[in-house]
């Protein structure tokens, strides 16, 4: 099978999988108390959006759409999460903004991605 999208060739791809690791740089400072909370949940959600991205690559457009609206979801429970983490203090404010800029500029660049996909 031919892919249409070879997902390791998308700048998306890359940017999300780069968000998933600084993620989980992050994560390793948290308390161990949240190992089972907010750190198994930010790590999952920012796992969701390159994976979802991969895995929706080799389908058609339609559906490699859908999959990208999971992945986008996933970046806006992150995003919520990263500013539950800020307030509990387990981020300062660079670390966080820098996240969020991160996170924004990739909702970015994959709705203009999508955009190409439905035409």
């Amino acid at each position: 099978m031919t892919l249409k999208h070879n997902y390791k060739n998308l700048k998306i791809w890359k940017k999300a999988l780069n968000i998933a690791f600084d993620t989980s740089d992050i994560l390793e400072t948290f308390p161990k108390s949240e190992q089972y909370n907010l750190t198994s949940q930010m790590s999952r959600c920012s796992i969701s959006a390159p994976s979802n991205i991969a895995e929706g690559s080799a389908r058609t457009d339609k559906s490699f759409n859908h999959f990208l609206d999971i992945s986008m979801e996933s970046s806006y429970e992150l995003s919520t999460q990263l500013l539950i983490a800020h307030h509990k203090k387990y981020i300062n404010d660079e670390e966080l903004e820098k996240l969020e800029d991160t996170i924004t500029e990739w909702q970015m660049m994959t709705s203009g991605f999508q955009k190409t996909l439905l035409k």
